[in-house]
């Protein structure tokens, strides 16, 4: 079972790293970890620390828990509650200046 996780957490962050624009080499650096200890971890063939957990969560802009949602949460979600998701997330950073940088820059990016 263990190796199971291993593997879905692995890939879990591989997919998020990717989506942020990391490559493996500048992530490994950002965490603080070496590139073989991240290509390990996101196979599979290693598991992480608590600290090294906190930091990739940190650096990828999302809570612990969601390096752990596996299943395609997307396929349930409608656009209507996606909406609601991002509208309530972007109310609780109204009062963080660099958080709604860091947004702004993300959209600025995409659109």
């Amino acid at each position: 079972m263990a190796e199971i996780i291993q593997k879905q957490l692995g890939k879990r962050i591989q997919n998020l790293r990717k989506s942020k624009g990391f490559s493996q080499e500048k992530f490994a650096e950002a965490i603080g970890i070496a590139t073989t200890s991240l290509s390990y971890i996101e196979t599979g063939n290693g598991f992480l620390t608590s600290d090294t957990l906190e930091k990739i969560s940190k650096i990828l802009n999302v809570e612990p828990y969601e390096l752990f949602l596996f299943n395609d949460i997307f396929a349930s979600l409608s656009n209507e509650d996606m909406l609601k998701y991002i509208y309530e997330k972007l109310d609780s950073i109204k009062g963080s200046p660099e958080q709604l940088k860091s947004v702004y820059m993300y959209f600025k990016g995409i659109v």
